[in-house]
């Protein structure tokens, strides 16, 4: 319970993904990492432990063996999660004396749970300081707006049904006229003036905070669990793991929910830029770099959708996970997870040594489900992958809820994972 405590703590202080990647940094630091800048040269060496960050919402940390690296174990997770984004012409205003934020969804939410909560902002600010362009991370941290719904006496169909216009229904009521302007709350809360603000990426977030509930606290419900619960728990097993002989990276991407396409997302040079330039440091050739990376194994770390105790008939016939069963290995025959009969049976060994029970999951045959980064980063690095993910409800909810005893399987799991090595011989693969 202590554990999930911890990841509650680091949700809470996570409402953005900025946030949550400098939440990372701080715990990176605290362990003893130092951070590297793609701006400067890379002069590491071995027993290096080391991170690098890309925009503020992406960040890969690296542990180097002693020796030149015999291969590469790496997991990734991401930053971000389903939201709305505020536009920068935030406040509309309207004849009836109301104003509104003007907002547009951030990836695929289900709208329904965002309304008739209060909400708070979140996210950077870019603005002019000392004479320079610096960027500032913001959390307004107090209810400053909701959504609200209609009436049933207004809409005496809504319970039967309903098509959500994000332009209209989705639109936050901020104040009323005359009351502090939206960039004048930001303004204040970051202790600058309003005319030095240039831009924003902001986005709003539930007030709610997460609990842990039930007969015997076996469930835990929060925001944002989707994907921060296995970015905290990678994060705990990549630092609680011992020395191998391999490279140890772990990466969070921003922009999974939007299809990873930016400079920072898995579909970027991110990772084979940071790769390629640690192992040149270290000394190795072009020859070495593709020789690590074929002994390589990726875990792609993304929730998985656990069987609905309402709606079982949405689920797959045989592969049922459930919350509180263990690590989620996920199938898919068009690729969209990247696990295959290699991986699973490496990972899964690798769980059994664990004590860590396994569990797989793969859609109804009818329904194409979702995906996530893992096949979309091995486009740049390619290597033997597998995807996982924790069992959990009301996935792209704004609140949603999984089994409180697999946070601790998933620290388990991939400290095991980041104690061993991963070796190709002509006599089978070793981990």
């Amino acid at each position: 319970m202590d554990l999930n405590s911890q990841l509650l703590d680091y949700i809470a202080r996570s409402p953005s993904a900025f946030h949550a990647v400098e939440n990372v940094k701080d715990a990176l630091v605290a362990a003893g990492f130092r951070e590297l800048y793609e701006t400067e040269d890379f002069a590491v060496r071995g027993g290096d432990k080391v991170f690098v960050r890309r925009n503020g919402s992406s960040l890969i940390a690296l542990k180097i063996p002693e020796g030149t690296p015999a291969g590469l174990m790496l997991a990734a997770a991401h930053s971000d999660s389903p939201s709305f984004k505020i536009k920068e012409s935030a406040p509309v205003e309207s004849a009836d004396g109301y104003v509104r934020l003007n907002v547009e969804k951030y990836g695929g939410m289900l709208c329904a749970p965002w309304l008739d909560r209060p909400l708070s902002a979140a996210g950077r600010v870019t603005l002019r300081e000392g004479g320079a362009i610096v960027s500032r991370l913001v959390d307004l941290a107090r209810p400053v707006a909701l959504i609200p719904n209609l009436a049933i006496h207004m809409d005496r169909k809504a319970n039967e049904g309903k098509a959500y216009e994000a332009h209209v229904d989705m639109l936050p009521l901020y104040s009323l006229s005359g009351g502090k302007g939206f960039d004048a709350l930001v303004a204040e809360t970051l202790g600058v003036k309003e005319e030095d603000i240039l831009a924003k990426d902001l986005f709003l977030y539930p007030c709610t905070p997460g609990v842990l509930w039930g007969a015997e606290k076996e469930f835990i419900s929060s925001p944002r669990l989707d994907d921060l619960q296995c970015v905290f728990g990678c994060l705990h097993g990549f630092l609680q793991a011992g020395e191998t002989e391999s490279l140890a990276a772990l990466c969070v991407f921003d922009n999974e929910e939007v299809g990873s396409g930016s400079k920072q997302g898995a579909d970027s040079s991110f990772l084979s830029d940071v790769l390629r330039r640690v192992c040149l440091s270290l000394g190795m050739d072009e020859e070495g770099y593709c020789q690590c990376i074929a002994n390589g194994f990726m875990v792609s770390a993304d929730n998985a959708h656990a069987v609905h105790p309402n709606h079982g008939e949405e689920a797959d016939r045989s592969d049922r996970p459930v919350m509180n069963g263990g690590v989620v290995i996920k199938y898919n025959a068009n690729a969209r997870y990247t696990t295959d009969s290699v991986s699973a049976a490496a990972f899964s060994e690798l769980c059994r040594a664990a004590g860590v029970p396994v569990q797989r999951y793969t859609n109804r045959a009818d329904k194409p489900g979702g995906s996530t980064l893992g096949n979309i980063s091995l486009s740049h690095v390619s290597l033997d992958s597998v995807d996982i993910g924790l069992a959990q409800l009301a996935m792209h909810s704004c609140y949603e809820t999984a089994g409180a005893k697999d946070t601790a399987y998933l620290v388990r799991a991939m400290e095991a994972f980041f104690s061993r090595s991963f070796r190709k011989t002509p006599d089978g693969i070793r981990i």
